[in-house]
């Protein structure tokens, strides 16, 4: 007696194991592909100055040397007071601009609010058009007198109209009309709906904006270029970029038998700028999984149940 063979239901959003193999295999090559480069950087950081001239490049160096780090942190206060600055700048800045970005963006999400065309095109507007640099310098240092302060540092990038039409756009998909119409019933304010309700709804999108807000800030040294001249309010950032500037000066415009040239010669200088990359990258890799989690856990949250 023949028996008929039963299919198996398939269960939803399941795939192959022939693709899923594929699919980690790819995902695995373009992770390397994403490490590999940071991992050569190190590698070549902590590589002897005449070893990297004689073989290059190399994921695994002749001859290991520590020269371009004991360089680096020679002068270890002002690394640290630089790091100082950009970690406070970083994490100020980027605690406001989430604020802002999440009051300016909620009540253009809501259609019940009378001027939201207004504030929405007056928001676009900024991308499109801008005064130029000559009126941005001349407003900060003329009328709001925030030349060597750390303010200059701090509010240019605190309302990026990209971040308010992300956050504008999660708003209107992800939170219900339902949800807070039932919280007005119930009696509540506006900010205490956008507190209590809005703010726990939002992780992905607060994660998102605060983790290219970060970024942004721990990357900059434009801005400490145009408004600060004191060298103790100097980021890490165009500290380490004012390094490298004089480093080629120097190597540059010395005659090749002076005594100058013979000591410059023992500066590591490729190695050294592979150290300062390394040193200017590492917080904010660690930065990264602490919002990657809030992330994750936001796409959980949901605000109707049925």
């Amino acid at each position: 007696m023949k028996t008929k063979n039963i299919k198996r239901p398939v269960e939803i959003n399941s795939i192959k194991p022939t693709t899923n193999l594929v699919l980690n295999v790819i995902f695995s090559v373009y992770c390397i592909a994403c490490i590999a480069p940071l991992i050569l950087i190190f590698m070549v950081s902590i590589t002897d100055q005449a070893s990297l001239a004689t073989n290059g490049y190399s994921f695994f160096p002749s001859k290991i040397s520590l020269d371009a780090y004991r360089y680096l942190f020679s002068d270890l206060g002002k690394l640290l007071r630089t790091y100082g600055i950009t970690i406070f700048t970083c994490v100020v800045g980027t605690f406001f601009c989430v604020l802002f970005t999440m009051l300016y963006a909620y009540p253009l999400s809501r259609k019940t609010f009378k001027y939201r065309n207004f504030f929405a095109f007056f928001i676009f507007f900024t991308m499109l058009f801008q005064g130029g640099l000559v009126p941005w310098y001349i407003l900060y240092t003329k009328y709001l007198n925030l030349q060597n302060n750390l303010l200059a540092l701090i509010m240019p990038p605190i309302m990026n109209a990209f971040y308010v039409l992300v956050a504008k756009t999660f708003f209107s998909i992800n939170v219900p009309d339902s949800v807070l119409e039932a919280a007005r019933i119930d009696g509540a304010s506006e900010f205490k709906i956008f507190r209590k309700i809005v703010i726990p709804m939002s992780t992905p999108v607060i994660a998102t904006v605060a983790l290219f807000s970060s970024l942004a800030y721990w990357n900059d040294w434009y801005l400490c270029l145009l408004y600060i001249n004191d060298p103790k309010y100097y980021n890490l950032q165009y500290s380490m970029y004012q390094a490298l500037r004089s480093l080629q000066f120097l190597t540059s415009s010395l005659v090749p038998s002076s005594s100058a040239a013979s000591s410059l010669a023992n500066v590591p200088g490729e190695t050294l700028r592979m150290a300062m990359a390394i040193v200017g990258i590492g917080p904010i890799i660690f930065a990264y999984p602490f919002f990657q989690r809030y992330f994750i856990k936001g796409l959980t949250i949901g605000a109707v149940k049925g």
